[in-house]
Parts: C-alpha cells; sequence; structure tokens
C-alpha cells in the first residue's frame, strides 16, 4: 500500500510497488524490440539467475541458494542458482529493463497481482499452477489463502518466499483497562468504544493521514467486510464497474462516518506515519487504537520499546453488521513471490529451487531474521521468534483466513494505484463524497 517504504516495513516487501498496468504498454514494446530470439534468460552455462531486492532478508534467500547449489535436486534437475541483489531503490527500473532484454532473470522477486501483471499479459511468466496442483511439496507448503494472493485470474504465478505482513487492529492496553474497555469484535462494538473514548478526551484511532495508504486500509477491511473478498477481486481482475459494488459506496460511507464523528481526530490529513507521528501519538495514549500493518510491533519496539513489550496488544479487524464478508479474512501484504520467465533456460532447476521454499531450513531462516513465515508447518517453529505470542496470532489469523485481500495499490499496479491513492486522500480530506469516490474509481481504466 502506497509508495513510501515505512522505517520497518520496508525490510522485506511493504510498501512498494512495481511495474503496474500503466507500464504494460511500454514493457510490450520493449519485449517485442528484443523479441525471443533462440537462448533462454540469464547468463550462460547451466546457472540460473535470480534477481532479488535488497535488504537485510537477503542472507535468507542467499542461504537457501546455497543449500539448493548442493543438493541432489540442483544435480538431478542440472542446474544452479546465482543471486543477484539489486538496491530496493533500483530494483523496479532495473527488472523492468531487464525483462525487455536478452539478459533477463530466469526468477525474480515481486510483489505479486498487479506488479506482475504487465509481464503476463506479455507471455513472459511461467503459470505455475499445473506445477503447484500436481507437486504436494508447493501444494500443500503454503498457507493457501497467501499462495492465492499473488494470483492473476486465478492463476499460479509465484511462490511465497518472504514473511507475511497482515494489516492489524492494535490497541493500547494500558487506556483499554483504564476504562473498561475490550478489542471490538463488531463495528457497534468499536461505535461504542469510540464514543466512550472521546468522552474521557482520548481519540479513537490513530491515522497517518498525510502518507494515504494508511487510510486505505480501513477502506480495503470495510469493503471486505461488507461484501466479501469477491469485490476486490473483481476490479483486481480488470473490472472498473467493480468500484459500483454496493459494498464500495457502504465502505466509503463508514468512513466518512467516523471522519465526522472525530474517530482520527481533527488534524490526521497532517499526522505521517513514515516520520513517526502517528506511533507515537498511539503510544502516548493520545489515542487508543492504530489499524496498522504487523511491522507496527517493530515500529513501536524500536521507538517506544516499554510501550511494545507492556501495553501494546492487537486484535482482528471487526465484523460489520449486516455484512457478508467473514471475520477472518485479512487484508494487508501477503508476502513476496519467486516468479519464473518463461525463457528460463532450465525450468525443471527453477522449479526445483522454488521447493526450498517450502522447506523447514527456510521457515527458520525467516523467523531468525524476525519474519512469520507463510508455510505450512511454521506454527510449530515460533517458540524462537522475538515474540512468540505475536508470532503466533498473525500466523494464526492467516493460516485460518478463508480470503487474504492484496493491498489495493500493490493490486493494481503502479499507475492505477497511484490514482486510486489519490481519490482515497479526496475522500479521507472531505474533499470528495462517498459517491464521488466511487464515480472517480470506477474512471480508473
Amino acid at each position: 500500500m502506497g509508495s513510501t517504504t515505512p522505517s520497518h516495513g520496508g525490510r522485506t516487501f511493504s510498501r512498494r510497488r512495481v511495474l503496474g498496468a500503466g507500464a504494460a504498454a511500454l514493457l510490450g514494446s520493449a519485449l517485442a524490440a528484443c523479441g525471443d530470439g533462440d537462448g533462454g534468460a540469464g547468463g550462460g552455462g547451466d546457472t540460473l539467475t535470480a534477481f532479488v531486492y535488497g535488504d537485510d532478508a537477503v542472507k535468507v534467500q542467499q542461504a537457501a541458494v546455497d543449500r539448493f547449489n548442493a543438493s541432489a535436486a540442483a544435480k538431478k534437475a542440472g542446474g544452479r542458482v546465482r543471486l543477484e541483489e539489486v538496491p530496493g531503490s533500483d530494483y523496479s527500473p532495473k527488472l523492468r529493463t531487464a525483462m525487455g532484454s536478452p539478459g533477463a532473470p530466469d526468477l525474480f522477486f515481486n510483489w505479486g497481482g498487479g506488479s506482475i501483471k504487465a509481464y503476463e499479459k506479455a507471455g513472459k511468466l511461467v503459470d505455475l499452477t499445473g506445477t503447484i496442483e500436481s507437486d504436494p511439496v508447493l501444494k500443500d507448503g503454503f498457507l493457501p489463502a497467501v499462495l492465492a494472493a499473488g494470483d492473476l485470474g486465478g492463476r499460479h504465478y509465484g511462490i511465497p518466499m518472504r514473511g507475511m505482513q497482515p494489516v492489524i487492529l492494535f490497541y493500547n492496553k494500558a487506556v483499554f483497562a483504564e476504562h473498561g474497555l475490550k478489542p471490538p469484535t463488531t463495528w457497534d462494538q468499536l461505535l461504542d468504544n469510540n464514543a466512550k473514548l472521546k468522552k474521557a478526551g482520548i481519540t479513537p484511532f490513530a491515522l497517518g493521514g498525510s502518507d494515504v495508504w494508511p487510510e486505505l486500509m480501513w477502506l480495503e477491511y470495510l469493503v471486505d467486510r461488507v461484501g466479501g473478498p469477491e469485490v476486490f477481486r473483481r476490479i483486481q481482475d480488470g473490472d472498473a464497474e467493480g468500484w459500483g459494488d454496493p459494498a464500495v459506496l457502504r465502505a466509503a460511507e463508514l468512513v466518512k462516518e467516523l471522519i465526522d464523528d472525530g474517530a482520527f481526530g481533527s488534524t490526521f490529513t497532517s499526522v505521517s506515519y513514515v516520520n513517526g507521528g502517528a506511533p507515537a501519538v498511539f503510544a502516548k495514549g493520545r489515542a487508543a487504537m492504530h489499524l496498522m500493518g504487523s511491522w507496527e510491533y517493530s515500529t513501536q519496539l524500536g521507538k517506544f520499546p516499554d510501550f511494545a513489550r507492556s501495553d501494546l496488544g492487537w486484535a482482528a479487524f471487526p465484523q460489520v453488521d449486516g455484512g457478508t464478508g467473514d471475520v477472518r479474512n485479512v487484508v494487508g501484504n501477503p508476502t513476496n513471490y519467486w516468479s519464473v520467465n518463461a525463457r528460463a533456460r532450465n525450468k525443471d532447476a527453477a522449479i526445483a529451487f522454488l521447493r526450498e521454499c517450502a522447506s523447514e531450513a527456510y521457515a527458520k531462516d525467516l523467523i531468525a531474521n524476525g519474519d512469520v513465515p507463510t508455510t505450512s508447518g511454521a506454527s510449530a517453529l515460533l517458540a524462537s521468534a522475538p515474540n512468540p505470542e505475536y508470532a503466533r496470532f498473525q500466523y494464526e489469523t492467516v493460516e485460518q483466513a478463508p480470503a487474504f485481500t492484496l493491498s489495493w495499490d500493490q493490486a493494481l499496479g503502479d499507475e492505477l494505484g497511484t490514482r486510486m491513492l489519490t481519490e482515497t486522500g479526496k475522500l479521507f480530506a472531505g474533499k470528495s463524497s462517498p459517491s464521488q469516490f466511487v464515480a472517480a474509481c470506477k474512471g480508473l481504466k
């Protein structure tokens, strides 16, 4: 969600969006100019090149490459993998350029959804659906909601390869205890809590509105709770008329009601998450709750460690009365994915390497790096996480989720996602009405 990378969330996959629908034509022309040629992607010999986003999590992928290259699976497949680390700020443009050249990577890191849509349209991705369905290691190795979250049109083009970052409703346990409150499980309970908090002079929710993407989290959850994940899935699959679903208008109306009621205070549009403003408002008790990605824990641990260890609580987003969405559904950043270039020189070796991401050794490395893995059997390994209780909450939340909706801006790609964020900012700032928001989004094509 959003193009700005927060201090902790950016370490894994967080806020950056790569190549969206708006770049499809540019990519297509570049690919056409280069042609497929006779050779495969990557470099020479039997070595596959894998582009990866350069940050401190790369050591997990490097360890996986080292294990694979020394394995019997690599020998049997007749191939090895070489990791090419691309600095985060350069990743998107370098990948885009490389994918239109003879030196394209055989495998590459991505965000799923809109970030790979142009490549899929250009025929540059291996459809992994059949491979996954026929391979128990891949089919059963990952949480189903995460595996599906990066899909395009119901087809798998990626294998999960980093940790999960669902959006969570955080609350200040000390404030809740002082005022006799409990985390809301229904919308009516949320509104009742809001009324009590405002009476006590406490803003119900911290919100970094100047960044806009934190506002988007509210719409994502409300649309899901009102109408279910199918509403946005239709939009993600390219049907702009899906914005006209009654669930979108109802979600926007609920947002306006919260704003008008003072749920976010009166200055939230000038408060930033990135510069630490919203986390500080929350940690210091001036706001009682904060809807944010799971990196909020590490953000608070770094800025306000006593609060993080003693008073930071977490809960699921509540059910909306009369809505059809399952309260177990989650939204946010499911994970990152490995995708395979259709021109990969050795697809058997590429698939064999992807199976490494489902291994226990890979999951343990992710946990040691502070991540919560998306593999099916990871729950038994979380005792070694920095905060086992919090890690288990995240894991069980995603494990039990019937659906995990990818952050809308990432799902739509760069051009449409940026325009949609602009409309979101207008809605929250009171510069457009719910109906105007819907009408504007229907024009995002």
